[in-house]
């Protein structure tokens, strides 16, 4: 089983939605018992919160189902528990190393190489959000299957 856990800032919008999506994606190919996906923040500022409303409704939209979400802080723990942590900014990976200060297993990447997916709490562009998290998730679920 493979373990995925997405990263941002709150855990409201980006690392969210990059959970539920990827939940779709395996589940749509039929895999959902090889994976294992959750979504944590970097910050504490938005722990116990539930998706942020917009971001919510980008995810119906798109017909992506989700459940009740309570966002929380990546641990130092995750680092063992999960195969692949997926961050969504530099800045994420900036602040992450407070949490986890090295990556010896090379498990921390950005979900989409070399670019940052652009805040949507900031930007109110949750549509671009949207498509550069399923661009990642894609990707990722390509290689890690390939990987098996």
């Amino acid at each position: 089983m493979k373990k995925i856990l997405f990263v941002c800032h709150g855990n409201i919008c980006r690392s969210a939605m990059a959970e539920f999506i990827m939940k779709d994606l395996v589940k749509k190919e039929g895999m959902e018992d090889q994976f294992y996906i959750e979504s944590a923040a970097t910050s504490t500022e938005e722990i116990g919160n539930d998706i942020y409303p917009p971001a919510k409704q980008k995810l119906r939209e798109k017909g992506v189902p989700f459940t009740r979400h309570y966002a929380r802080q990546v641990t130092k723990k995750d680092y063992k528990l999960f195969d692949v942590i997926l961050l969504m900014d530099a800045n994420n990976q900036r602040n992450i190393k407070h949490i986890i200060p090295n990556n010896p297993d090379h498990k921390i990447h950005l979900l989409l190489d070399g670019k940052n997916i652009a805040d949507p709490w900031y930007t109110d562009d949750f549509e671009t959000a949207y498509q550069d998290i399923l661009k990642g998730c894609q990707t990722w679920l390509d290689r890690l299957v390939w990987e098996k």
